[in-house]
């Protein structure tokens, strides 16, 4: 949740720069509805927003509330993603051999122990996808993640 609170908060101070506001101009222009101290927990990620203020906050910023909702890669960055080593091995032999090139070359590079299974970031995803054949990040993390067992 933190890192969707985060990534949310972004997209708000961004919405307010881009109309050219302070926190207390906003304040100011929702005659109290919205306090700046408030408004920047939000763009801090330390507080959530609820869907109605976030709608009304995206209604005074001229935006879209969808807008204002952060992307898959955007909310994970954050938090790593724990890839299967061994998913591999129901794959096409040329795509396992990419995947497992590229994951060993992330071992490498973080200096990460040898096991069964890679804590890889969210920024990885969009790779991992391509080297899927997909361009969703999120059927990719389906196809590679560890299993609950």
């Amino acid at each position: 949740m933190e890192s969707l609170n985060a990534a949310l908060g972004e997209r708000l101070r961004r919405a307010r720069r881009a109309r050219g506001w302070s926190l207390l101009e906003v304040e100011d222009a929702t005659e109290g509805e919205f306090k700046a101290s408030v408004l920047g927990a939000y763009e801090r990620g330390e507080r959530s927003v609820s869907v109605a203020r976030l709608c009304r906050l995206a209604e005074l910023y001229h935006v879209s509330p969808s807008a204002l909702l952060p992307t898959v890669t955007e909310v994970a960055d954050a938090d790593p993603v724990v890839v299967d080593l061994t998913s591999a091995e129901n794959m096409p032999p040329e795509q396992a051999q990419t995947l497992d090139r590229y994951l060993a070359a992330i071992q490498v590079m973080r200096r990460d122990a040898a096991g069964p299974t890679l804590s890889v970031r969210q920024s990885d995803l969009k790779v991992l996808a391509a080297l899927l054949d997909t361009a969703n990040p999120v059927e990719a993390l389906e196809r590679l993640a560890k299993e609950e067992r």
